[in-house]
């Protein structure tokens, strides 16, 4: 679906004045600068998916490194393994970026997605006064009554032989009838002291462009960066007995120990064996 800024009919930007639309100038002239990061930023107000169109534009030469690219509404959002990713109109997050990390060994390209998750989490805990944790691999936790929930998820594509498009959701302002699963949360729901998603916005790409800035100047060494542990210190899969689905009807049980070198989870099983899980579903079986 092609991004589209004009509104559709009987559909006003006002209708839920609860949920005010983004104001792109302001984020524009708060981010973007000659020698930061960000080089481009564009609101449209509905497209199927933003990391859809950035990939298409990253891989036709027409977005640079640096390109953000925000949707108020997306109706053909994916997380991981396809899956769908549903909200109302301006009652969230929903963004993909453009990296192109070329001086990076590939090999450490798969820590971006978990860079990513650390850089959001840290960014909503001080800009929006919640407590948050990550799931490996991709997945943001908040607490809504006593329960753990999903309330954001990262979705990393490649673009082409040198780009990298990290797409981010995050349910800021979704009220309970609006959760699309009972496991899923918001902002609100954990009780936020902010759901202004222009500052929340802003926190989280600043966030993201200081984690990148820091993985790239240590060569992408998760150790150097210091993104390795931090990762570990808010992740709340690990201590946790766990299953692992993985690829092949296949599954692993057992303690989640470690995030390792190449930012695989490493499961000790009850067999002694500690085995490292590079992909997969992973499910929660008991309290940390």
């Amino acid at each position: 679906m092609t991004p589209q800024d004009a509104q559709e009919p009987n559909d006003s930007r006002w209708s839920d004045l609860d949920r005010p639309p983004l104001n792109a100038t302001a984020l524009r002239r708060a981010l973007l600068r000659g020698d930061g990061l960000w080089t481009e930023l564009e609101v449209v107000q509905h497209t199927g998916s933003t990391n859809t169109d950035l990939v298409a534009r990253a891989v036709a030469g027409t977005a640079d490194e640096g390109t953000v690219l925000v949707a108020e509404e997306q109706t053909a959002a994916r997380g991981r393994l396809d899956r769908q990713w549903t909200a109302p109109a301006r009652s969230g997050l929903f963004f993909s970026v453009l990296l192109r990390p070329a001086e990076i060994p590939v090999a450490r390209w798969g820590w971006l997605p978990l860079l990513t998750g650390v850089a959001v989490a840290t960014a909503l805990s001080r800009a929006a006064g919640v407590d948050t944790a990550l799931k490996w691999p991709n997945d943001l936790l908040v607490g809504v009554g006593g329960e753990e929930r999903k309330a954001g998820g990262i979705l990393a594509e490649r673009a082409g032989e040198d780009g990298v498009v990290i797409g981010v959701g995050i349910n800021v302002t979704l009220r309970e009838p609006e959760l699309p699963v009972p496991a899923a949360g918001s902002l609100a729901l954990a009780g936020a002291s902010s759901t202004d998603r222009d500052p929340l916005l802003r926190a989280v790409l600043r966030a993201l462009e200081d984690w990148y800035g820091r993985w790239r100047a240590a060569g992408g060494d998760p150790m150097v960066s210091g993104l390795q542990e931090t990762y570990a210190a808010g992740c709340a899969t690990l201590g946790r007995e766990v299953r692992a689905e993985l690829p092949g009807d296949r599954s692993i049980t057992g303690e989640a120990v470690a995030i390792d070198g190449d930012g695989r989870l490493v499961l000790a099983t009850q067999e002694g064996v500690q085995e490292p899980v590079g992909a997969g579903d992973i499910v929660h079986l008991r309290p940390a």
